[in-house]
């Protein structure tokens, strides 16, 4: 019996390195050479697990088998928040502080998968990088019949991924009809917004966006350095300092939660161009993010009770199960 055992614990192991070295070598782009140094194998060894992925099917654009520890990182993250889903990608090397080779792999995954199912005829589309990594790495899918429609505007600012540039690519890769909202994320003025809420097209394109059941999101920190577009959109660098002295933590559609999870009202709330968070409830929300940076507001994201699904990668979801954001909450205090 305990021998039986260990070799159980063997085959698992051999079957986790040869996912970790098939991950980055296919996904992360390293050489066999590189593989075996990250992985402290001989490069024969590198090889050849390599070489069994490709034999056993489990290559195709993406490395089709996920890790043990990942595995249990999900289940953990989706029962201490109630989630309906997590997915956790493996590490791979990154040339800059957002993980966004590897969310953006895993969220290609979970679009290719999202246009065989059909679940969701309206989809609505946040801003970030990471939404833009997941749509880069996409390849060609079949969306026909399906609407995509841009969650808030974004019209007069150069972020650096243009929401309009994000959702045109969705819709080029997939045949989607796509939808923008032809607006900047906020409004110079609470009347400046009725005013273009009056009008006829945006109006439709909040009509639509009401009509999504599903929404593919990014969190924003606020912290100076890491912060997301709806932070960089606001009026100046005074008023995100103000709101993280009022304790928030996270940006979705440029309104903001602290960290305990509740959705705080704020003086730009009367200016963005986008849903009310607390509208969305009852939705499929499905957030893209990870990053050391981005800790703290994944998860007061999560304690905020929104989202249904989440998507990072494997040390955010380390830093998540063990508390590293409510250490990160409390060290921004």
């Amino acid at each position: 019996m305990a021998r039986r055992s260990a070799d159980a614990a063997d085959d698992g192991r051999e079957a986790e390195l040869m996912a970790r070295a098939a991950w980055l070598h296919f996904v992360g782009g390293l050489t066999q050479g590189e593989v075996a140094r990250r992985l402290m194998v001989p490069v024969t060894r590198a090889h050849r697990y390599i070489a069994r992925a490709q034999a056993e099917g489990l290559v195709r654009v993406t490395v089709d088998v996920q890790s043990a520890e990942c595995l249990e990182l999900e289940t953990e993250i989706a029962r201490r928040h109630g989630l309906a889903g997590c997915r956790v990608a493996m590490e791979l090397p990154e040339p800059g502080p957002l993980p966004l080779r590897a969310l953006g792999a895993a969220g290609a995954d979970y679009l290719r998968r999202l246009a065989r199912a059909r679940p969701h005829r309206v989809i609505g589309i946040g801003h970030g990088r990471t939404i833009a990594a997941a749509v880069n790495a996409l390849g060609r899918v079949d969306m026909t019949g399906m609407r995509v429609v841009s969650m808030l505007g974004g019209l007069t600012r150069s972020f650096a991924a243009n929401p309009y540039d994000v959702i045109h690519s969705l819709a080029r890769r997939g045949a989607a009809d796509a939808y923008m909202l032809p607006a900047p994320m906020f409004a110079d003025s609470a009347d400046d917004k009725q005013v273009m809420l009056a009008q006829r097209g945006i109006a439709q394109i909040m009509a639509l966006i009401a009509q999504a059941t599903l929404a593919i999101l990014g969190i924003g920190c606020i912290e100076p350095g890491e912060s997301g577009p709806g932070v960089e959109a606001l009026a100046s660098p005074e008023a995100a300092r103000a709101l993280l002295a009022r304790g928030a933590r996270a940006e979705i559609l440029g309104q903001f939660i602290d960290a305990d999870g509740r959705v705080m009202d704020a003086e730009s709330d009367a200016r963005v161009m986008a849903p009310p968070l607390e509208s969305l409830r009852g939705k499929t929300l499905v957030a893209i993010a990870g990053g050391p940076g981005k800790v703290a507001a994944i998860a007061a994201a999560l304690r905020s009770g929104l989202l249904r699904e989440l998507i990072t990668d494997e040390a955010t979801a380390r830093a998540l199960v063990g508390d590293g954001g409510g250490r990160a909450a409390r060290a921004a205090e």
